[in-house]
């Protein structure tokens, strides 16, 4: 069966007007090139759909299979391709969008093709443009892609181990093995229940903590012990590992787990054996009624020097080297002392307990030679350690030093015994000498008292140091002093860099090498600050537009940045300021003892010098800027470091509004503005739940008929506390936050509530910001708005900024074409102060123009303003637009308007914005 065809249609959002086919196939140039960039390389073809005359540009043979092929062969082929297209495309609407994707079965196997076209018009002319690429690599992969999902599910559905996601705490998926692991009759009874219904009540804060620290998606845990409840009521024990994943797009954890029951049982037993092997030190042995061997432990092997595999099946008295009879014992009582031999002769001094097990006999037989053995041995056992001992006289000479001590200390033996224990410096941790009298070995001698865990720093002869732990008993029996006493230590030089480099770490930032916050913190504490004299600076730095280097060069290229960035600025700071990096792009510049703000100010100033340098990174040269706000502080500031480090963080914030690069000063006022944005702010999220806001509106006048056409709805907010608000202070907040579509929202209900009463032809203009734009509900806002108001929707008229419209044009395009289908009016407001032109113009369906109110205030007073008003007024009527003037406020400029062919105006001079019981 064929592959059939892929075919989608959309919104178009080209050029208005298409110049028609005229010879060699001329059309909309700014058509053809936005279709060509939405699929990178392509060819151009062309259909009059009143003609029925097709055309292409060269290259299209090729694409569509029939390469180096007449005229009439490419026309039928591309005809037969684009049938599709060509039959929705005569009944569209204007500026239609369609894609296509077709499979042609060539000589060498099947490809795909896309083909994107739009519908165009110019006077009386429909023409259907189009492109057409080569997309069957994209289809192939998305194939295998379609296929390795496939596999996975495949190999996650067999696996043995139980693999389960859950999302928001809840299973979303579980695999068979995970069903089982449970005991459930079947997924459903597991899928949609909270994770801790499976989880031991003893294991669940655990697993809590592991999915708490996995922030980035795919992240994993380390394998962990936990234990699962089934719906039978009982436990299994699992081996699990935790993924950070998404399910339908949300953050979920998928937890892949292994049963390991009989691996903790197992090892349980093995536990228990070992235990015995490692409590039961004497030979047990186990025999035969007739005395052959059956059991022959580790110990006895270490004993008799016979493997079990050995003895085993051997008579008793063969492998112990002597006659054994347990019959005898048992009746001598159970135990005798005997002489025995290793299995190289050696004799042993033996002590022999018997007793009867079931069909046979067990003999615990107890070297008794091992404690001999062991003191002949001691000193081969001291010498061989690696810790470091000292046996120190009642009189504080050295009498003896194994071989650990020498390499310790780097002493020699031979030429320490007989000298003091004191022939070594010592200091404490805090680098302070101790006394000779104060030696830990002195202490002990002196007191009988045992010391532990002592951490003392020892000069070499060679004039290095080494770090012991070191340990002191007293010898001398019965407590009698002076005592004798043994010194034992371990060289933790090792550990004390480690133990040093990590506190380094724990307060030092790994990529920069700079002090953190908690650091920065402490040194600007009251108490750090209290001894300083002078002032002390707290500069806030913040790196402008770091974000556009992590995007488009990666983390890798960002972190050499900061790296950078961290270098230059300890360079720059002065000796003894303290430079740290508070997370991300944020620094901390900390310097002490300033004059004032002109010496913080050149400060700063010298910072942004260094930093604004040039960065070489992989070959590229990167700049970057930073925003520094500063705070002052005296000595007897009670402030903390985090409120100084508050206060520099908002004036850096400051700084950034003013556009970026700057320097700004904390003060009490900013505080309080900001403070005051903020609980605006929050407030702001209550007000449509009130009567907070209302709307105002301000009359728009027909300058022919004098007569008010419209009124425009202008929101206003009267807050409980500080009273009227204005709007360019509470519209830009509700923009910056989510708050807008909202906001947004509530006002259109509201105008077209009230509007709804009044004149039927009066039409209501209303303001749309660009986040408004961005909603992907908002044209269904408007449907809802406008029908449970009663109004037409011919009856409202939406105002964009030019500004709104360029932050993505094609989405702006879909989104009005979708309003203008709805029957709303649409008029571009401001124009002249941003990006518009004629092009756009024609591209967009817009209904009104309105000038803005800086080129009108000119009017009657600068001959430009008059040329730029008339010039406006020309263009767009030349697109049958309606001219609105905006910001009229004198009788002369009114009638300059009229002059000029303006169709309507509004302004303080013809009316103010007035609730609606005025209006």
């Amino acid at each position: 069966m064929a592959t059939p065809p892929r075919i989608r249609a959309g919104a178009g959002s080209g050029s208005r007007d298409v110049s028609g086919l005229i010879g060699d196939a001329e059309f909309d140039h700014e058509l053809l090139v936005g279709l060509a960039l939405s699929v990178g390389a392509a060819v151009v073809w062309w259909l009059d759909l009143g003609t029925d005359r097709l055309g292409w540009t060269p290259g299209v043979d090729a694409v569509i299979g029939v390469p180096d092929a007449d005229a009439e062969t490419v026309r039928a082929r591309l005809t037969e391709l684009v049938a599709p297209l060509t039959v929705a495309a005569r009944t569209a609407a204007e500026w239609q969008d369609f894609e296509l994707e077709q499979p042609l079965e060539t000589a060498t196997g099947q490809r795909w093709l896309q083909f994107r076209a739009r519908v165009s018009a110019r006077g009386s002319a429909r023409v259907l443009v189009g492109v057409v690429t080569d997309v069957t690599r994209r289809v192939a992969q998305q194939q295998e892609l379609a296929d390795l999902a496939d596999r996975y599910r495949l190999l996650v559905d067999l696996s043995p181990d139980a693999v389960v996601v859950h999302e928001a705490g809840r299973l979303v998926y579980a695999n068979p093995a995970a069903v089982r692991f449970v005991r459930a009759p079947s997924d459903a009874e597991v899928l949609g229940r909270p994770i801790t219904d499976f989880v031991h009540p003893d294991s669940q804060p655990e697993m809590l903590r592991r999915i708490a620290k996995l922030t980035e998606p795919g992240a994993s845990s380390d394998p962990a012990e936990a234990v699962l409840v089934r719906f039978d009521g009982g436990t299994t024990d699992v081996e699990s590992v935790s993924v950070r994943t998404t399910w339908e797009g949300r953050p979920a954890f998928q937890v892949i787990m292994r049963d390991v029951t009989e691996q903790k049982a197992t090892e349980a037993a093995l536990r228990h054996q070992a235990a015995l092997a490692a409590h039961v030190s004497d030979a047990l042995i186990g025999t035969t009624p007739d005395g052959v061997v059956t059991c022959w432990n580790l110990s006895a092997e270490k004993v008799y020097g016979h493997l079990a595999d050995d003895a085993i099946g051997q008579p008793i008295g063969q492998v112990v080297g002597a006659p054994l009879d347990p019959v005898a014992i048992l009746e001598a009582g159970g135990v005798v002392h005997a002489v025995h031999h290793r299995s190289e002769g050696e004799a042993l001094a033996v002590r022999v307990s018997v007793a009867e097990a079931g069909d046979g006999y067990v003999l615990i037989c107890a070297d008794e030679t091992a404690r001999k053995r062991a003191e002949h041995h001691f000193t081969a056992v001291v010498n061989a350690i690696g810790e470091g001992v000292l046996v120190v006289g009642t009189t504080g000479l050295i009498e003896s030093a194994n071989p650990a001590a020498e390499r310790i200390l780097g002493i020699r033996a031979r030429e320490v015994i007989g000298r003091s224990a004191s022939l070594t410096e010592l200091h404490d941790e805090t680098g302070q000498p101790i006394p000779a009298t104060h030696f830990p070995s002195a202490v002990t001698r002196s007191t009988g008292r045992s010391q532990h865990g002592r951490i003392v720093c020892a000069r070499r002869p060679d004039g290095s140091r080494v770090w012991l732990s070191l340990s002191v008993s007293a010898l001398t029996p019965h407590g009698e002093l002076p005592s004798a006493t043994v010194v034992s230590f371990t060289d933790i030089t090792e550990r004390r860099m480690i133990d040093s480099r990590l506190e380094h770490e724990a307060t030092h930032d790994a990529l920069t090498g700079l002090c953190n916050r908690t650091v920065t913190i402490n040194r600007l504490s009251p108490a750090a600050r209290a001894h300083r004299s002078g002032l002390t600076a707290v500069l806030f730095i913040d790196l402008d537009k770091f974000k556009v280097i992590n995007d488009s060069l990666g983390h890798s290229a960002g972190d050499e940045v900061l790296r950078v960035v961290g270098a230059r600025l300890g360079r720059s700071a002065r000796r003894g300021d303290v430079v740290g990096r508070l997370g991300g792009d944020e620094f901390t510049v900390i310097a002490y003892g300033m004059t004032g703000p002109d010496e913080a100010n050149a400060l700063a100033d010298h910072i942004r010098a260094e930093l604004t340098r040039p960065i070489s990174v992989d070959g590229r040269l990167l700049h970057v800027d930073a925003s520094v706000g500063i705070v002052l502080a005296d000595p007897a500031d009670p402030r903390t470091g985090s409120d100084l480090l508050r206060d520099a963080d908002l004036a850096m914030y400051h700084a950034k509004t003013r556009g970026r690069g700057r320097i700004a000063f904390f003060d009490v006022e900013l505080r309080d503005r900001i403070q005051r944005r903020l609980q605006l702010e929050q407030d702001l999220r209550r007000a449509p739940l009130g009567d907070e806001l209302w709307l105002a509106y301000q009359p728009i006048v027909d300058l022919r008929t004098d007569r008010r056409t419209a009124v425009e709805g202008l929101l206003r907010w009267t807050h409980p506390g500080y009273g009227l608000i204005s709007p360019a202070e509470f519209i830009t907040l509700a923009e910056e936050s989510d708050l807008i579509n909202i906001i947004g929202a509530h006002m259109l209900h509201t105008a077209a509530r009230e509007i709804s009463g009044l004149a039927a032809d009066l039409l209501l203009t209303v303001n749309l910001s660009a986040r408004q734009l961005d909603d992907p509900w908002l044209v269904s806002a408007v449907r809802h708005a406008t029908h449970k108001a009663g109004l037409d929707p011919g009856s409202l008229c939406l105002e964009i900024t030019e500004s709104a419209l360029m932050r993505d044009p094609a989405l702006a395009a879909r989104t009005l074409a979708a309003l203008r289908d709805l029957g709303v009016r649409l008029a571009i407001d401001d124009f002249g102060t941003g990006y518009s032109s004629l092009a756009q113009l024609l591209t967009l369906p817009l209904d009104t123009l309105k000038i803005d109110r800086s080129f009108t205030a000119g009017l009657g007073r600068s001959d430009e303003a008059e040329a730029i008003v008339t010039s406006i007024i020309a263009m767009a009527h030349a697109v049958d637009m309606t001219v609105i003037a905006e910001g009229v406020e004198q009788a002369e400029q009114l009638e300059i308007l009229r002059a000029l062919g303006c169709d309507q105006a509004q302004g303080f001079h013809l009316g103010r914005p007035v609730p609606l019981a005025d209006l």
